[in-house]
């Protein structure tokens, strides 16, 4: 069933970035969608599996919005960030590699997690072990686990907690 619900999730993506590349569309560019989309769903695709831990409730859809919005004011955030630290005179660096626990029990939820910190300038997820994630950080902040856990990744697990658990 999880593979079937997976599939189903990729032939929607896959119409859905059809018809955003497409528009406006005719009849005929519907066709060649539908067609390309189904080949997709039907080729074997390991680890296919893991796009069928998206939960597909309302509640997760809304927030699956809201992570956009937050993802990219993070994003910005993070951009200027390191723009001043580039920019300062004295460049105010203090690299390290920190260790942050996440909460997230999917494989999807945690290569999300990964991908948004890894995303984010000035972060980079170098491992992740079980619930610890080992991360390269610009500007080491706070001395414990749960004070960097709380900076790094506390905010994007609140919406992947919701979308895909």
């Amino acid at each position: 069933m999880r593979l079937f619900k997976a599939r189903v999730v990729l032939l929607v993506l896959a119409l859905f970035i059809w018809f955003l590349l497409t528009y406006p569309f005719d009849a005929q560019e519907l066709i060649a969608g539908g067609i390309a989309a189904l080949v997709i769903i039907l080729i074997p695709l390991p680890g296919i599996a893991v796009l069928g831990e998206i939960r597909w409730t309302p509640k997760a859809l809304i927030y699956g919005i809201a992570y956009l919005f937050y993802f990219l004011w993070q994003l910005i955030k993070a951009n200027i960030d390191v723009a001043f630290r580039v920019l300062h005179p004295r460049l105010p660096i203090e690299p390290g590699i920190v260790r942050v626990k996440t909460h997230l029990k999917t494989r999807l939820g945690r290569f999300l997690l990964a991908n948004s910190i890894t995303l984010t300038p000035g972060t980079i997820t170098l491992e992740t072990d079980g619930d610890d994630f080992y991360v390269h950080w610009i500007k080491v902040e706070g001395i414990q686990d749960k004070e960097r856990t709380k900076k790094i990744v506390a905010g994007f697990e609140r919406f992947l907690e919701v979308i895909c658990g």
